[in-house]
């Protein structure tokens, strides 16, 4: 499960295994690896996976099915544009 969402939220980006290895200064191989399943990202990494891609590690790791943005370490202001905007998509 975690392969796949690393996968499917990698090509949401438009981003291939190059890019996203960059952002986590590992190699492509890694990236290749945790999306076939052969190794699982550390704890660590699974953090800063969930984070980079703006979901909870629950979503990561197929506990929750549905997105949930993280928005935690911005503002109240930022939260509070973000909610206007998710309201505005909802009409």
């Amino acid at each position: 499960m975690l392969g796949e969402r690393i996968h499917e939220l990698r090509l949401h980006r438009g981003w291939s295994q190059v890019d996203l290895a960059k952002r986590l200064n590992v190699t492509k191989q890694t990236i290749s690896n945790w999306e076939n399943e052969n190794i699982q990202p550390s704890i660590e990494m699974l953090i800063r996976l969930s984070k980079i891609f703006g979901v909870t590690t629950d979503y990561m790791l197929g506990l929750e099915q549905i997105p949930r943005l993280n928005i935690d370490g911005l503002s109240d202001e930022v939260v509070a544009h973000l909610s206007l905007l998710v309201d505005d998509l909802r009409k």
